[in-house]
């Protein structure tokens, strides 16, 4: 008897064991991470009663996001409201009770309801709490040019694409706009008025930020990587000589040119890029390699998500994609080096990426952080936050940067990009039209710099993308890109 009193004894305080064991793991150590848990109702409910930051545009000072109040019981609630609607969607995001948060709403949160842990913030939410007052969060001030946003979502129309534009010398995003985009004010209560949103492409996912998480064959906009690569090489210059029949032979098949009308015959790399010539570049791919062209790509930022504020999954890796999964091939001939060289075989991109392309090699080289947000403010006006411009790495030389730089002046000027010509300025571009073997279902693009003279650094940096085109880059993208580009340099 004594015996199963003690065998019970010792199950007893076992139990009790593991139920104190649990209670303080699920108490101290997973406590962090539930609240954090954007399906963490409780909590999302309680911020509600904080009087969340305000987001702001940088040009004009508009309020993107604002709040409204209503009284429950003896607690004041507040609830998002976004005066501009669409205009600025896919950055700010939303904050509802229902469907948590997307964008800087989310990404910001501790910031917008004052739960950062600054010294600052936490003495302000002391007082506020002393004195009964609802804590105030703090401010949001963006980058974005809002006229310059209102511009390129207008270009854009029905059709889906997106625009990215930034600053090359600091990294600020002046325009990020996907299209097609949505009402926030819908989402917590008519959601299903997003859901029925229609574009000229299926699924027409207004949610998607097409301008950061929208990956698409990068056409020939990748010819300015590949030029990058084969002078970075050495094995190529400028005034290198190629003979174009109108194909390059990539294992024993042809590869045609976009316009396979009249062959270039004897050509430089310079002309090449200039008219965006298919069989220089496959060439040399073949020269080069796969590895050694993707290398130059991560020099760029390929591989890695644009550090960006905006929530991680709203981002996505340009990069070689295989079974939607981030491909580096083990050796070249796992890789068709010829077809990736002018951007098609499995290449994707998103328009952040190539813009920040477009950037570096308008600035000499310099690889610069994208920076959505530009300050953050607490309550009292002090400045919590102000963002620094930040160098990734140097992407190339100068020297191969400048000499890029001044191909695609060539491509603007005379070339396949005309219709970006922007008086002025010395506008630098890149044409693409990624083929997707549907006829009229091309991806096309245009990526360009733009600056006072050839001699200055590029004060604009832009990548325009657009799905289901039966032109051109030069055609269908390249005006959006002017359009922008003269909203904001203006």
């Amino acid at each position: 008897m004594n015996r199963q009193i003690v065998r019970l004894t010792y199950v007893a305080l076992a139990l009790v064991g593991a139920l104190v064991l649990m209670t303080t793991y699920w108490q101290t150590w997973a406590a962090a991470g539930l609240a954090d848990r954007q399906d963490n109702a409780i909590k999302r409910v309680a911020e509600f009663s904080v009087d969340r930051g305000l987001v702001f545009s940088w040009k004009p000072r508009k309020r993107l996001a604002r709040n409204t109040q209503r009284k429950a019981e003896r607690t004041t609630l507040f609830f998002r409201r976004y005066p501009y609607g669409s205009l600025a969607a896919h950055v700010v995001g939303y904050s509802t009770v229902e469907r948590s948060r997307t964008g800087l709403e989310r990404s910001l949160n501790d910031y917008l309801t004052a739960s950062n842990a600054s010294l600052s913030t936490l003495v302000d939410k002391a007082l506020d709490d002393f004195r009964g007052k609802p804590v105030e969060g703090n401010d949001v001030v963006t980058n974005l040019d809002l006229d310059a946003q209102e511009v390129a979502l207008e270009q854009l129309g029905t059709r889906c694409g997106a625009v990215v534009a930034l600053d090359p010398r600091t990294g600020k995003v002046r325009v990020m706009a996907s299209s097609p985009t949505f009402d926030p004010n819908l989402v917590e209560n008519d959601f299903g008025q997003i859901s029925r949103i229609e574009a000229d492409c299926q699924p027409a996912a207004p949610l998607l930020n097409r301008a950061s998480a929208g990956l698409y064959v990068p056409g020939s906009t990748f010819k300015v990587i590949t030029a990058a690569a084969a002078l970075e090489s050495k094995k190529f210059k400028p005034e290198s000589s190629f003979v174009d029949p109108g194909y390059c032979t990539v294992y024993g098949k042809r590869v045609n040119n976009f316009d396979t009308s009249s062959p270039f015959g004897t050509i430089d790399l310079e002309a090449a890029l200039t008219y965006s010539v298919n069989s220089v570049f496959c060439n040399i791919g073949k020269a080069l390699g796969a590895k050694r062209i993707l290398d130059t790509a991560k020099r760029f930022g390929f591989y890695e998500r644009p550090p960006l504020e905006t929530p991680t999954d709203e981002r996505a890796p340009s990069a070689l994609y295989q079974r939607r999964q981030l491909y580096y091939p083990k050796q070249d001939p796992d890789v068709d080096a010829g077809r990736m060289a002018f951007g098609q075989e499995r290449m994707l991109v998103t328009p952040l990426q190539m813009a920040m392309v477009a950037g570096a090699i308008g600035v000499g080289g310099n690889l610069m952080e994208p920076q959505a947000v530009d300050k953050i403010v607490g309550p009292g006006g002090r400045i919590l936050l102000r963002q620094r411009p930040a160098l990734i790495r140097q992407a190339v030389s100068k020297k191969t940067a400048d000499a890029v730089a001044t191909m695609m002046r060539l491509a603007v000027e005379r070339g396949t990009g005309t219709a970006a010509q922007l008086s002025g300025y010395s506008v630098g571009g890149k044409t693409g039209t990624g083929e997707t073997g549907v006829p009229g279902a091309n991806t096309t693009w245009f990526i360009a710099f733009a600056g006072p003279d050839e001699e200055s650094p590029a004060e604009l940096a832009i990548a325009v993308v657009l799905q289901n085109q039966s032109g051109t880059g030069g055609a269908t993208a390249a005006p959006i890109a002017r359009a922008v580009m003269q909203a904001i340099l203006s």
